[in-house]
């Protein structure tokens, strides 16, 4: 448009300050969007491995064929609750065999309780939580921080360019190039911001689900060690 700014134009001229901000602000967003990538797959990924596991967990009751599944299908955060609980039931079974009393879970069980298995089944649900959280907390920092790194930008600019009229009495005219190159500052931190915090929450939505999934399934493990182990007699 005649009489118009070319903005790209007024960037490559920008202060070096300001183009370091740009360029950071630019980083961010790249890093950003890589992340949002990479956790949308990862979440449909264990979305649908839950599933997959949660069919074959409802139609099985045998604990080594579902922890054969559970070991094939890692990418399930209730395979690896499964993996986990399974793991400390047989570090039990094989020593109570190392002190003779390999026919007596059944009595263990009832006389000890199963907090042993619990602490196992919060244990494989901290890890998988671990997983689904990794790199949420980058892209809650860079929702929180760039904003104020392109309002640095900004400020910066501003400041370089009423400098310049102050100095040289120039007029609105002179310093509006420069003014225009602080204000992109900001809006390209609000680009940068915006999906950062935008994924971050839903991300963070995702994995409360999948926390309350995990609770029910660790429920329902103990559940079934108690039908196999504590109903039914020991063989």
């Amino acid at each position: 448009m005649q009489g118009g700014m070319d903005i790209f134009q007024i960037l490559l001229e920008a202060g070096v300050v300001v183009k370091l901000v740009l360029v950071l602000l630019i980083g961010s967003s790249i890093i950003s969007w890589a992340i949002i990538l990479q956790k949308q797959k990862q979440f449909k990924q264990v979305q649908e491995a839950n599933q997959k596991f949660t069919d074959f967990f409802k139609n099985h009751s045998n604990l080594v064929e579902l922890n054969q599944e559970a070991i094939q299908n890692q990418d399930s955060a209730l395979g690896i609750m499964f993996i986990s609980g399974y793991s400390e039931l047989s570090k039990i079974k094989d020593k109570m065999a190392e002190m003779g009393q390999e026919g007596k879970l059944k009595q263990y069980l009832e006389s000890n309780g199963i907090e042993a298995l619990s602490r196992s089944l919060n244990q494989g649900a901290n890890l998988a939580t671990e997983k689904l959280e990794f790199r949420l907390a980058t892209l809650a920092s860079i929702g929180s921080i760039t904003p104020f790194v392109g309002l640095f930008g900004t400020v910066w600019g501003i400041i370089d360019s009423f400098t310049g009229l102050a100095s040289g009495g120039g007029s609105i005219e002179a310093v509006a190039p420069g003014i225009a190159e602080a204000l992109v500052a900001t809006a390209i931190g609000l680009a940068a911001a915006i999906p950062a915090v935008w994924a971050f929450n839903v991300f963070s939505a995702k994995r409360d689900t999948m926390t309350g999934q995990m609770e029910n399934f660790g429920q329902e493990f103990l559940n079934l060690i108690e039908r196999s182990v504590l109903i039914t007699r020991e063989s």
